[in-house]
């Protein structure tokens, strides 16, 4: 979809920090993470919400969640992951993607409000290698 800025992040049109491909499914890191190492996952097909995922992406997409959650505690050190999903409303980006967050007791993080932080220059990169290296592994 020409509108879409995760599309153009999946056709490399628009510059992102991927940190897992499949024929199905795209992870990069959020642009505005509430933790550092914050991915968003999309579907390659443009779908707009949950309710619309095709069955055949169903288990492509939520395997790839899995991976990723695990992928936060062995390749950035954190204790859990925060994993969630927007339909239309709150929903930033019209593009199905699901967040999934580096999590550590005592980060503050409370409910359902998200602060952002920043990445150092190059330190995106750096999150990114992590992560796709525990995926590797």
């Amino acid at each position: 979809m020409a509108d879409c800025l995760f599309c153009s992040i999946i056709s490399g049109e628009v510059a992102g920090q991927v940190v897992l491909e499949t024929d199905d499914v795209v992870g990069f890191l959020d642009a505005r993470p509430v933790f550092k190492g914050h991915t968003l996952l999309v579907p390659r097909e443009h779908v707009v919400t949950l309710p619309d995922l095709p069955d055949h992406l169903r288990d492509p997409f939520l395997a790839a969640g899995q991976r990723l959650a695990a992928a936060m505690v062995s390749g950035l050190d954190a204790q859990g992951s925060f994993v969630a999903m927007n339909n239309t409303v709150s929903q930033s980006v019209a593009h199905l993607h699901m967040h999934v967050v580096p999590r550590t007791k005592g980060d503050g993080l409370r409910g359902f409000f998200w602060p952002r932080t920043k990445y150092a220059d190059g330190e995106a990169a750096d999150y990114a290698a992590r992560i796709r290296e525990a995926l590797d592994d």
